[in-house]
């Protein structure tokens, strides 16, 4: 996938985020605000002040609009779900450089809430990934037992479980099994 290191990043963002939700089959881990500060250092998510529990209240929506956009059924939906979650965003481009990375886009003002900041990023890198139609990348995980969402970086696009190691390795493993078994 030929996208930046920013991208990556807030793609990678988004989809921890969403995987924190039940939505995706397995519990809520982002349930109160020491798992959601875990969440902003795991993701060196910057200029963020104090949490309060607004701050967790407006993350855990936001994630479930960013679930909305990695399940849509089709393109134009997924366009018209991230446009919805876009247009409550204040967005204010500005370029930076910080904490050793090298100079890059922010999109959320300086005096950005949480939400506002992780809606502004992973907002413009999921429209990025549209607008190169690149859509199909959004995915979710074919395992049975398994509702992640992953974002597919192979080079044909051929991925089809969030993790190779769980679930790849478990449905490999079950279908060498029933192979034996015939």
């Amino acid at each position: 996938m030929p996208f930046g290191h920013d991208m990556v990043h807030s793609l990678a963002t988004a989809v921890d985020l969403v995987n924190t939700s039940p939505s995706t089959g397995g519990e809520d881990s982002l349930t109160d605000l020491r798992k959601l500060g875990d969440f902003v250092a795991r993701w060196e998510v910057s200029g963020v002040g104090r949490l309060d529990a607004t701050d967790l209240t407006q993350v855990r929506a936001l994630r479930e609009a960013f679930h909305k956009v990695f399940t849509a059924p089709d393109q134009p939906t997924a366009v018209i779900r991230l446009n919805t979650l876009l247009s409550g965003t204040r967005i204010t481009p500005r370029l930076t450089e910080h904490d050793g990375h090298p100079l890059h886009v922010h999109y959320f003002a300086p005096d950005a809430s949480l939400h506002d900041h992780l809606a502004a990023d992973i907002g413009v890198a999921l429209a990025h990934l549209l607008v190169e139609d690149e859509w199909e990348r959004l995915r979710t995980c074919s395992a049975p037992d398994c509702d992640h969402v992953f974002v597919d970086e192979s080079r044909n696009r051929s991925r089809v479980y969030c993790d190779s190691r769980t679930c790849g390795n478990r449905m490999h493993v079950a279908a060498y099994r029933a192979r034996r078994r015939a």
